[in-house]
């Protein structure tokens, strides 16, 4: 879940080449699957459930803009956790960003529905990504972009073995660092 009562700024991380992927299993009960057409529904969902979106209509509207004309790469990109009755819980994307001709790999919408957080959901959904990452880009830097509301991730990215970056950025996302590095010091051991 989001939290809105404290400011929000963006925040860029990056997980440096060549250091060992955490490996991080699911709990039992649950299991991994992969996106297939018409699970968009259940993207918006989940990321409705956690705040990103008003309603699960808006990140409907989202996806089918941003995610719908790469059909081919959802199916081996976009990940989901089912619980024990078959219903996507959590969610995360092995996508990637350009940055002008470069294109960087990134993790895009990770979210875990409010009731399953803190059941180690969030590490396996992280490491399965990194471990996708590394299948479809190789061995390179990964980004993702965050902000200061999803401070609970950003400790989980943190132990993952990324690192806040004070300057740098990709794709067309701001860089907040200044602002956004008092209020995590304040939530977070960073």
């Amino acid at each position: 879940m989001l939290d809105k009562s404290i400011p929000y700024y963006n925040v860029i991380m990056k997980r440096s080449a060549g250091i060992a992927l955490p490996n991080y299993s699911l709990p039992e009960g649950y299991k991994f699957t992969w996106y297939t057409p018409n699970d968009e529904e259940k993207w918006a969902e989940i990321e409705a459930a956690v705040g990103e979106f008003e309603n699960t209509k808006q990140g409907l509207a989202y996806f089918r803009t941003e995610y719908m004309p790469f059909l081919d790469e959802l199916k081996r990109r976009l990940l989901f956790i089912q619980n024990k009755d078959g219903e996507e819980i959590g969610t995360i994307t092995s996508w990637w960003n350009l940055t002008g001709e470069v294109r960087h790999p990134s993790i895009h919408w990770f979210a875990v529905k409010n009731e399953y957080q803190g059941l180690g959901l969030g590490k396996a959904l992280v490491s399965e990504c990194l471990n996708r990452l590394l299948l479809l880009e190789g061995d390179k830097d990964i980004y993702l972009h965050t902000q200061t509301w999803s401070y609970k991730a950003i400790g989980l990215y943190l132990k993952a073995g990324f690192e806040i970056l004070e300057k740098e950025s990709f794709g067309h996302y701001k860089n907040d660092y200044e602002k956004a590095m008092p209020i995590l010091r304040s939530v977070l051991d960073v």
